[in-house]
Order: structure tokens, then C-alpha cells, then sequence
């Protein structure tokens, strides 16, 4: 009963517009310090829902094993690097996060490791982050992507493996999901659409969907975001349920359950952004305390910031990042998953409904 009390209260709260994520698109403050107040509320339900989960025997034999699975991870990751007697970094544990959260958003926080320390210290860290779909989806959302691990294609940059993992907060139990994720190139720039400045429809780098296992995960590899004008670096996620796998690599149909932007520590992008290729961006960057449209300020109950640990002393090594997100099954954000355009056979096609100042254009329910 507390279960359906929460999530039927986080789908209230959840009913308000959302505002875009781009900076081409208009923006209304009042309208978004709205939406600021209806996500964070959003994410303290789901997150108190989660909470009262982690009792549950078989939720602490699920952090045993994302434990035991993240630090195979790491240490495979390690090894085709030829890194595995190397040390490490590692992005501060949650308790640490929050602390610093409520004092500056400073997220200098990198401690050092080695090959001995536990892996419980290091993987047992967990946000727990409840990501509600506060965060619109922006106007390069492609639909029908196809379903793939390894996004990089050609690309230069920081290599970076993505693990998510997905818990239903109506059961407690990991999500039966298609993920779409897709981010901008070391320049800013987004594969699969046709706007000025952007790769074209026939690119599709950096974007792949997965679905996830019996333990609501999944993994890419792709490359640490870029920059563009007026925002903060983010990575997009979708969520669908219900969608069919096609037999040419893509999905169709389901809906939307969750849609938003994961951001990362203000010290890590700094650091990335003084290596090769991303050094050669010249749009002026903007700091996660700039961007108007992170505003999910860190809260003791709300983390929109993803773990990570450099594999190496070197960025070239690359970056292990991961997350839990809590997410409302139930919840149906279709009308928000406005797409610019849909891959096809041959290639990417443009949403001739597609208005990025208007939301309403939700993906179609057949391919």
C-alpha cells in the first residue's frame, strides 16, 4: 500500500510541462524553477520508495553482485589496457557528495586507490540516484536507434564504459527496459539530425540503445560527452517499456518511462576538457553551477551526478562511470519524448511533426 501511495504521487507530481534542454529552444524561468521544484519532489518519493527496499534480502544480494560485477568490470576494462598494476582514481563516495553538495557543488572530490583497497569501498559507492523525469529530452532525440554496446564508431576521446542499472520503485525489482543514451561528439556536435551545426541524418555515433539484464543493468562503451553553448556536459537517457526488438537492430513501440540527463563532477570535466580532441572546442565552457537546465541541485535524496573511476593516471586509459537509477514504471512520458527524427533501413529521417519550441510530437507506436 505505501508503494502504490508513493508512485501514484510521484506520477501526480510528474503531470506539470517540462521545459526544453537546448539552447536554441526559449526558455521560461518561471516555468523551469516550476519544473526544478516538481523533480526534486518527484525524486524524493521515488527515492524514500527505494529506501524502503533495501531491506528486502534479495535487494542486499543485488548490491552484493553489482558489487562483485563492477569490479570484474573495472578489472577487464583494466586489462585490455594493460593497467591492471596501476593505481587509480575515484570520485567521492555518496556521504561525501552530499556534504560538499550542500557547501558548494565543488566536485573536486578524487581519492587515491590501489590494486589492495576492497572493492566493496570502491563499488559498494552508490548514489542511488533517483533521476525523475524532470530533465527534458532536448531536440536531438532520434527514434529507433539501433540497438548496440559500442557507440564510438570513428571518434577520438576520453573512452568512457557506462554502467546503469534500473530498479522499478513500484517492486523493488530491477526494470525490464530498453535504454537509449546519446550525447554530443568532443565538439558539440549531435549525430542523426539535420539541424545547422549538427553531423546529418546518416551519422550515428555516440548513440546505441541496450536492454537490460535480470538485474536491470546495462553497458555501453562510448566516449566522456562533449560541450556546446549553454550547457553543462550530460549525457541523455531514455527509458522505454514494452518496446519490441526489430529484426533489423532497432526497436519499436512501448512508452516512455523515464527520460533525463546524467551530469558529471566539475573537476573531472575540467580535466577532460584540457586533453586532445576536446581542447580544440572552442565554445566557451559553462560550469555545472552555470547551466540553467542542471538546476537538480544535489539534495540528501536527489544525485543527478554519475560515480567514476579513472582506470588509469592518464584520461587516455579511460573512465568506468555507473549509476542506479530508481525509476516509476508506471509512468508514461511520451508526450515528452519529442523526436527529430527516426532511423530507418538506409538511414535517419526526419520528424516532419517535429517542432523543438513544442512538446507533443511522441514517438510512434509502430515502426
Amino acid at each position: 500500500m505505501a508503494f502504490k501511495l508513493l508512485t501514484t504521487l510521484a506520477l501526480g507530481l510528474s503531470l506539470s510541462s517540462i521545459v526544453a534542454s537546448h539552447p536554441s529552444e526559449k526558455f521560461d524561468r518561471r516555468a523551469h524553477m516550476e519544473e526544478l521544484a516538481n523533480g526534486h519532489a518527484v525524486a524524493d518519493v521515488n527515492s524514500r520508495a527505494l529506501e524502503a527496499c533495501q531491506a528486502r534480502p534479495e535487494v542486499k544480494a543485488r548490491k552484493e553482485r553489482a558489487i562483485a560485477r563492477r569490479a570484474a568490470t573495472f578489472e577487464r576494462l583494466r586489462q585490455e589496457r594493460e593497467l591492471s598494476d596501476a593505481t587509480f582514481l575515484h570520485r567521492r563516495d555518496a556521504a561525501s557528495f552530499r556534504k560538499w553538495a550542500a557547501q558548494s557543488h565543488d566536485f573536486t572530490g578524487k581519492l587515491q586507490y590501489d590494486k589492495n583497497t576492497p572493492v566493496e569501498e570502491v563499488f559498494g559507492a552508490n548514489t542511488s540516484c533517483t533521476l525523475a523525469p524532470d530533465n527534458a529530452n532536448g531536440p536531438y532525440f532520434v527514434y529507433q536507434e539501433h540497438i548496440r554496446q559500442d557507440v564510438v564508431e570513428d571518434l577520438k576521446g576520453v573512452p568512457m564504459h557506462l554502467e546503469l542499472q534500473f530498479i522499478d520503485v513500484n517492486t523493488c525489482e530491477p526494470a525490464n527496459l530498453l535504454i537509449d543514451i546519446w550525447s554530443c561528439n568532443q565538439t558539440g556536435a549531435y549525430s542523426g539530425v539535420s539541424a545547422a551545426g549538427q553531423s546529418g541524418l546518416k551519422s550515428t555515433y555516440l548513440r546505441g540503445v541496450q536492454p537490460t539484464d535480470k538485474d536491470g543493468v546495462v553497458n555501453f562503451d562510448t566516449l566522456f560527452p562533449g560541450h556546446y553553448e549553454g550547457r553543462a556536459t550530460h549525457q541523455h537517457i531514455i527509458a522505454h517499456v514494452n518496446s519490441t526488438v526489430l529484426d533489423n537492430g532497432t526497436y519499436t513501440g512501448g512508452h516512455v518511462a523515464h527520460l533525463s540527463q546524467l551530469f558529471f563532477d566539475q573537476a573531472l570535466r575540467d580535466a577532460v576538457e584540457a586533453t586532445a580532441p576536446y581542447n580544440t572546442n572552442r565554445i566557451p565552457l559553462t560550469t555545472n553551477l552555470r547551466d540553467m537546465f542542471t538546476g537538480y541541485a544535489a539534495s540528501p535524496k536527489y544525485d543527478p551526478f554519475a560515480n567514476y573511476v579513472a582506470l588509469g593516471q592518464g584520461l587516455d586509459k579511460g573512465l568506468f562511470v555507473w549509476a542506479e537509477l530508481g525509476i516509476n514504471t508506471k509512468a508514461n512520458w511520451d508526450y515528452y519524448a519529442s523526436y527529430a527524427s527516426i532511423w530507418k533501413e538506409g538511414g535517419g529521417y526526419n520528424n516532419p511533426k517535429f517542432n523543438m519550441f513544442v512538446v507533443g510530437t511522441p514517438p510512434p507506436t509502430h515502426g
